[in-house]
Formats: C-alpha cells, structure tokens, sequence
C-alpha cells in the first residue's frame, strides 16, 4: 500500500509541474494550445478540442529530454 501512495504523489507532482510549465509558457507568449494541427469545433451546442500539434512537439521534446538524459547517465 506504500508503493501506490508514493506512485500517486509523485504522480500529482508531475501534473503540478506539468501545469507550472503552461502557466510560465503562457507567460512568455508560447502559443500552446495554438498550433497549427490543433483542431476546434465549435457547435451549437458542442464544442470539441483536440490539440493534435501541441501534442506532437510536447512528444518530440519530451523524446529528445529523455534521450539525451539517457545518453548522461550510462
């Protein structure tokens, strides 16, 4: 039971600093959330969101991160 409350905190502390991250980005004016290959619609009474360009350069950065982590450590 230990484990999965660690799991769940470390968890929350990625989702906090993943929010820190947009917060200071929106600060600086990085368009997130703007990017071409971002799709909205607007309905009458829907809307639907799907941020498909803001998604693949959050992977692309987060593969070269990691890679390059990987790289340093061995």
């Amino acid at each position: 039971m230990n484990e999965i409350g660690k799991f769940l905190v470390g968890i929350g502390l990625l989702l906090v600093l993943g929010g820190v991250i947009v917060l200071i980005a929106g600060r600086f004016g990085l368009p997130l959330g703007r990017f071409p290959g971002d799709f909205a619609y607007r309905g009458k009474h829907v809307s639907a969101y799907f941020p498909l360009g803001t998604c693949i350069l959050i992977s692309v950065a987060l593969t070269l991160v990691l890679y390059l982590l990987s790289r340093f450590r061995g």
